[in-house]
């Protein structure tokens, strides 16, 4: 039987104001107004057909992600949330992230965000480097990213992310350091520093940019992570660094395979089932205005994870982190018996890939670095 895990919230905001040659998410350009009172009424009605989902629990966190959150109005993003407090309740302790873009227009909101409810903001800076950020597609500055950032710090949100990406066209390793360099002493406390990778679908793919060669690349993860470390950030999961207390709770969320509701146009969820024995996935129709037109139970497709996947979508979450998770987690949130995996497990260990650790599942250093190679043993 699975004991229900912690209940998170991910509402999706779709619109942006360009879509940027790297994205794969379902975002889609704000060519005249955003619906936003329209929205904001769907979503509503959104989370109120997955409340049978809810089952007594109260949301120990939610992310506002996109396209550009940001884009909407305070009063918007409070309303959705005062929905979301009303139908299913918070912890006392809710993390709330809204993903936030630098540019000067959303910056004036950041004070109306923190008083809707907001206390965690995740700024898309990517780069504080003018000519990465041109190559990127990106519609701000570097001079703007730190205005940003302070801007955030004077309307009151002292727990802050800053995504940086590295790898970029031509990047060298003194500019990779110097991105990592100003997000430190710009007082962040959070970065996710992930690597540029070409996905389908994307202007990149069809005409895809000069990346650095592969020794340039392990050159810059190196010397990255090191002065990372060197500044007090932990490395907790693959792209995640955190100051002590710092960890993105809603992510660490998803890493331990716990449930979440997602609404919004082309939102995905993760509800254990344990009635059933199941494990599903959730996802919101894609389209905007398909998700306008359309409401309650007819929004989402459900998907069961078939019994043979659920092994390996369990580790391949869990084992992003460096801190892996609790060998209980197993059986509590996948409803299969640990024997299903025992001899997996054991071959991982005998290859010095997994700890020989009964109370966790976690991979080695050696492990964590080919961490492919070991979820293929899933």
């Amino acid at each position: 039987m699975i004991l229900l895990p912690p209940l998170s919230l991910y509402i999706h905001i779709p619109w942006c104001v360009k879509k940027c040659p790297y994205c794969d998410f379902n975002s889609h350009v704000a060519r005249d107004s955003i619906p936003e009172q329209l929205y904001v009424d769907a979503l509503v009605e959104d989370l109120k057909a997955d409340l049978h989902w809810v089952k007594g629990r109260k949301l120990h966190s939610i992310f506002i992600g996109g396209g550009t959150p940001s884009l909407f109005s305070g009063p918007a993003i409070e309303a959705i949330l005062v929905a979301a407090e009303a139908l299913i309740g918070f912890k006392s302790d809710i993390e709330i992230t809204l993903e936030a873009n630098p540019g000067t227009f959303e910056q004036h909101k950041f004070a109306d965000f923190h008083y809707a409810g907001i206390n965690r903001l995740s700024i898309g800076v990517q780069s504080f480097d003018d000519s990465h950020l041109s190559r990127l597609g990106r519609i701000h500055d570097s001079r703007q990213a730190l205005k940003a950032i302070s801007a955030a710090q004077s309307a009151g949100f002292d727990n802050f992310n800053i995504d940086l990406m590295h790898g970029l066209p031509n990047q060298t390793i003194s500019q990779a350091k110097n991105d990592l360099r100003l997000a430190v002493d710009a007082g962040a406390v959070h970065i996710s520093w992930y690597q540029l990778t070409i996905e389908p679908n994307t202007e990149f793919f069809s005409r895809p940019p000069r990346l650095p060669v592969d020794d340039r690349l392990a050159d810059i993860q190196q010397a990255g992570m090191s002065m990372l470390q060197e500044n007090q950030f932990e490395q907790y999961e693959v792209s995640a660094f955190a100051l002590d207390g710092k960890r993105a709770v809603h992510n660490m969320n998803y890493w331990q395979f716990g449930d979440y509701l997602g609404i919004g146009a082309g939102a995905h969820g993760k509800i254990s089932l344990p009635e059933k024995n199941q494990v599903i996935r959730t996802a919101k129709t894609r389209q905007p205005e398909h998700y306008l037109a359309r409401v309650g139970d007819a929004l989402t497709t459900k998907t069961p994870i078939a019994v043979d996947e659920i092994a390996l979508e369990f580790m391949m979450n869990g084992l992003r982190l460096k801190e892996g998770v609790p060998t209980s987690y197993f059986s509590q949130r996948t409803g299969i018996s640990d024997e299903t995996i025992t001899i997996s497990v054991a071959r991982l260990q005998s290859q010095g890939l997994l700890e020989q650790d009964f109370s966790r599942y976690r991979t080695t250093e050696l492990g964590y670095q080919f961490l492919n190679s070991v979820l293929e043993n899933f």
